[in-house]
């Protein structure tokens, strides 16, 4: 064994000896984790968190290991030090954690063998030269597996070189691990090289902003030409990209990498396929949480931020499995940010962002179309698109923006049925229809909406929902209120039958389908989108109005990620608006898995007085539905060009910065 690897050996022994007497006296001892099995796997939750059957894994993604850590205040908060991974490693020997290589994974997916009992996976992104000179020792001391994800230009990277890495400042090729170094690790059996790609951990430009976003996932943006890259010349790209980072490995350690870790944890469905196609059946993401050993695509991982103290990892691994992050909603029209003049768009995209960090929110619904009018909807959209007209490419932006600087999850406000084609012929002949004695003409009591049962409309808003996915990043989908049908409706299901109307399942059940497609297709490219549908409060206060809205709460909860439900009093004509509320919750509660699965979403304007509605009333709502057992709640609209509701009230019950789960699993 070379002289680096015995001195390395003899520094995290005598670390070792330091972090037992620590983690003895600090009350982490040894015993079952909470809400775990054996085999990784979790028990029920009692709070109705969906939960994972069939064994599971738990995947850590760690960066770099230095010693010269300035503590909270240190600019890399990727960055953990020696001693911390020693008692980190020491943690998993006392809990019963064992680590397991890829080998062992791949084994237990085909059936060729059990893993043993609480198995993780110990990944290490970057290829900086800590994972040789600091990891290496600690994993050969532990006798623990790990995988070794490298970047194959900064590796190769000539003599002059340098790389702004987050964090650490410029950096260099002997900054980064060398082959041979690899070739060392390999050559121990403990470590497993997969590729972090040849050159797609950067940013590209994403739009006409300069906004850059993750090279593997998005369309490149031509400021010469105004235009996107095609899907064509993406795939060519991406496939280039991974094809000559397997063969580079392939050159220099024996055999071509059988896992992929995407750069910024970001992937879709192309880059998956292409990685499979080269012989990548394992790919690792970026979301936390228990992964199913028999999907390997996307895995899900704890990153390892903040030189986390034991403690809190402990905190973070236990609480992971069984937990109910509170939802707290900003519901945001992108209108009051869209201005013809790109300077004033800019002051007012400043003020919502100012607005929301002000707030600490942990989603933003944000408005995809446009809607100037208010009647619901969309003539134009904010995102290059086949079929509506182009108010402004800002929703990407905006939405960017809102993740990157503000740190919330984004959901896509977008209608299901309520776009207007521009062609009043076409429209007529795809809308929803009613019959007229023996004539089926279109039905628009609210919403001028296309008809479900219309192939060639069901086409078109696959494709909106496709370009929405294609040009723009964000979290999630929130089906607007506009899925509805009612009982003299659809009539397009039966064209050649006057009269004939679908039952109220078939209503129901052809929304449920449709919203389900559409999902399908914005998780061919963001694959962790999560889904929320709007449903009216009627809904759940009165069942049997399932006949008048074709919505059905029980089956939402089984549907969405999260039911957004119109918890508004005024709106509903309520006479007193917390004793409504009162009742909305008991029901919702009544049914399983509702309080886990459904957000309030109250309102912040009493649109029968056009008033706003004061943010000491708005936040005690809030309060109400929280002592009451509510976890999910938000308001629309949020005027952020007048700074309404007031700031103050609202942020004291919306803010989530306290919640240190929340704030881990952005």
């Amino acid at each position: 064994m070379k002289q680096r690897t015995m001195a390395g050996l003899f520094m995290a022994a005598l670390l070792l000896i330091g972090v037992m007497a620590m983690l003895a006296g600090c009350g982490v001892s040894p015993g079952p984790a909470d809400g775990a099995t054996p085999g990784g796997e979790p028990r029920p939750s009692p709070s109705g968190a969906p939960t994972v059957e069939g064994p599971t894994v738990k995947v850590f993604s760690y960066h770099d290991v230095r010693d010269d850590l300035a503590g909270d205040l240190d600019p890399d908060r990727f960055a953990v030090s020696t001693q911390r991974l020693v008692e980190h490693f020491e943690w998993f020997r006392l809990e019963g954690y064992t680590p397991i290589s890829l080998d062992q994974l791949l084994a237990a997916r085909e059936g060729r063998g059990p893993l043993p009992p609480r198995p993780i996976l110990l990944v290490f992104d970057d290829g900086l030269r800590s994972v040789y000179t600091r990891i290496f020792p600690l994993l050969e001391l532990y006798d623990y597996p790990a995988v070794v994800a490298v970047v194959g230009a900064w590796l190769d990277a000539p003599e002059g070189w340098t790389l702004e890495y987050d964090g650490l400042g410029v950096l260099g090729p002997r900054d980064f691990v060398s082959w041979g170094e690899l070739r060392e690790m390999q050559a121990s059996g403990l470590v497993e090289v997969a590729t972090h790609t040849w050159d797609l951990h950067q940013g590209v430009l994403g739009n006409p902003f300069g906004n850059e976003q993750p090279a593997a996932v998005t369309r490149r943006y031509d400021p010469d030409t105004g235009t996107y890259e095609s899907a064509a010349a993406y795939r060519t790209r991406v496939r280039d990209d991974l094809e000559r980072a397997s063969r580079r490995i392939e050159e220099e350690l024996g055999r071509r990498p059988r896992a992929v870790v995407w750069p910024y944890g970001e992937y879709s469905e192309v880059t998956e396929e292409l990685a499979r196609e080269l012989g990548m059946p394992v790919s690792m993401g970026l979301v936390p949480g228990n992964q199913p050993v028999d999907l390997l695509s996307g895995m899900r991982r704890f990153v390892v931020m903040g030189n986390m103290p034991v403690e809190d990892l402990a905190w973070f691994v236990r609480r992971s499995a069984t937990a109910v992050s509170p939802v707290r909603v900003v519901h945001v029209d992108l209108d009051y940010v869209y201005d013809e003049d790109p300077a004033q768009a800019e002051r007012n995209l400043d003020a919502l962002l100012d607005r929301i960090v002000a707030l600490r929110p942990s989603h933003v619904y944000l408005q995809a179309f446009a809607d100037p009018e208010g009647d619901g909807t969309a003539r134009e959209l904010y995102f290059p698109n086949r079929h509506l007209p182009v108010r402004a490419d800002l929703f990407n932006r905006v939405a960017w923006q809102l993740r990157t600087r503000a740190g919330v999850r984004v959901f896509a406000w977008m209608p299901l049925l309520a776009f207007d084609l521009g062609d009043a012929e076409r429209n007529d002949r795809l809308s929803v229809k009613q019959w007229e004695g023996d004539r089926a003409v279109p039905s628009r009591p609210d919403y001028r909406r296309l008809s479900p049962w219309e192939p060639e409309a069901r086409r078109i808003i696959s494709e909106i929902y496709e370009d929405l996915a294609v040009h723009a990043a964000f979290d999630g989908i929130l089906f607007h209120d506009d899925a509805y049908l009612n009982d003299r409706e659809d009539a397009s299901a039966f064209p050649g039958e006057p009269g004939r109307l679908p039952t109220v399942r078939e209503r129901t059940d052809a929304l449920f389908g449709l919203t389900d497609e559409m999902m399908g297709v914005v998780r061919r490219h963001r694959p962790e989108a999560r889904s929320a549908r709007n449903l009216y409060a009627r809904v759940v206060l009165e069942p049997e109005s399932e006949a008048w809205f074709a919505q059905n709460f029980r089956r939402s909860l089984e549907h969405y990620d999260h039911t957004a439900v119109m918890a508004m009093p005024y709106m509903e004509g309520a006479r007193n608006p917390g004793t409504w509320l009162d009742r909305l919750l008991d029901r919702v509660a009544e049914v399983p898995g509702g309080l886990a699965g459904t957000v309030f979403e109250l309102q912040s304007v009493d649109w029968r007085t056009q008033r706003p509605i004061p943010a000491t009333e708005i936040a005690g709502w809030m309060r109400r539905l929280e002592r009451r057992g509510g976890i999910h709640f938000g308001y629309y609209p949020d005027d952020f060009i007048r700074g309404l509701p007031e700031l103050g009230p609202i942020r004291e019950v919306l803010s989530v910065e306290r919640d240190p789960w929340v704030q881990g699993d952005r």
